[in-house]
């Protein structure tokens, strides 16, 4: 196997000081600078309506300075109001001018000070918000998905979980780059920051309680450690993992993986193909994107199709899955089907939304 040397070891070990981040899909917000200045905008609406109103009732003030109150006396007298400073050297004397401060300069006052602490309370409240959702969160996943590696293979195996009617709830993203999880969150998936290759990672993607593993790392060294912390955590989890050397391969059964996908070969075998006969290249190329075109499928038999052969079902039955054992279309085990079986066809793919922007909070 190919291991990488001591610069290797020094980037993991960079990589271990990334502290593992739950992150969920968020809501829309608005942006930090709109809040302020909507907020900004607010104060001075209250500010700009008290002075309106001292100043239409500006007879029924005293100034201690020159006994009467102008208008510069009515923004003065209203921003030390609003702020409750309140020197004492501006007064409200009149029944009409103190009635209006209990019952509408008190108020805005009350208002103004909500406005000036609002982004506090908010942040406070958000933060409640988000662990309870968080907590919510890991109390319903069960049987859900991991997706290890959030690149361009990792990826492709998201959209096409998702195309098959995985649920996005149902899928959760691990990757030690905050920008590559925050893509994930704008497509509706829930995303853990952090180096896989660490136990506690893997943990808070809880994958102790997931069905199925993807593991679509950029290195085999790393796609290793990864299967095999994950295999410990979870023994009865499907392990699917890509390799990009073939020779790496056996390692990674070794590991605990149940299925292994070498992409370097994959690519050349389609190139190969391809070069006979463009147009098989372009019917397999079909059957691996799915959603599209033909897809290849796998489901149980159905009770019309329990004893009949193989060619007679209305699908284009490829193999069989009888126990542990996979039979060809031809084997003349597989027919006649049993309630037992699980066939792999070829379909005509249904329209299903791709994956896309959705909804949703970040925890941390």
């Amino acid at each position: 196997m190919k291991l990488p040397g001591h610069d290797a070891i020094a980037r993991n070990a960079e990589e271990h000081l990334v502290s593992a981040r739950v992150s969920l899909p968020r809501r829309t917000v608005q942006a930090p600078l709109r809040q302020v200045l909507r907020r900004l905008a607010m104060a001075l609406a209250v500010l700009f309506l008290t002075v309106l109103i001292v100043w239409l009732d500006r007879g029924g003030y005293h100034d201690n300075a020159d006994g009467a109150v102008d208008f510069l006396d009515a923004v003065y007298y209203s921003t030390v109001t609003l702020s409750t400073t309140g020197y004492g050297d501006i007064v409200p004397y009149s029944d009409g001018a103190r009635l209006a401060n209990v019952l509408l300069v008190t108020p805005l006052r009350v208002l103004f000070l909500i406005i000036l602490v609002g982004t506090t309370l908010e942040v406070l409240t958000e933060r409640t918000r988000e662990e309870w959702r968080q907590n919510r969160w890991r109390s319903t996943l069960r049987d859900h998905t991991v997706v290890i590696g959030y690149g361009t293979k990792g990826r492709s195996a998201a959209q096409t979980l998702c195309a098959t009617g995985l649920r996005k709830e149902q899928l959760v993203i691990v990757d030690p780059s905050s920008k590559v999880i925050e893509a994930a969150n704008a497509e509706g998936l829930t995303g853990v920051i952090g180096d896989a290759t660490r136990s506690d990672v893997l943990v808070r993607a809880e994958v102790q309680r997931a069905r199925q593993i993807v593991i679509a790392t950029q290195r085999d060294d790393t796609a290793v450690l990864v299967t095999l912390t994950a295999r410990q955590l979870n023994k009865k989890a499907k392990i699917v993992t890509a390799v990009r050397e073939e020779e790496n391969a056996p390692l990674l059964r070794q590991s605990g993986a149940d299925a292994v996908i070498t992409s370097a070969s994959a690519a050349g075998r389609m190139l190969g193909l391809s070069v006979l006969s463009p147009w098989a290249g372009t019917v397999m190329d079909d059957l691996i994107q799915q959603g599209s075109g033909l897809d290849m499928v796998e489901r149980p038999v159905t009770k019309a199709e329990v004893g009949r052969g193989v060619r007679e079902t209305d699908d284009l039955v490829v193999s069989v899955v009888r126990g542990h054992r996979l039979l060809g279309y031809d084997d003349p085990e597989a027919s006649p089907l049993q309630p037992t079986d699980r066939v792999i066809s070829i379909v005509r793919a249904r329209t299903e939304p791709p994956l896309g922007p959705g909804k949703g909070i970040s925890l941390t």
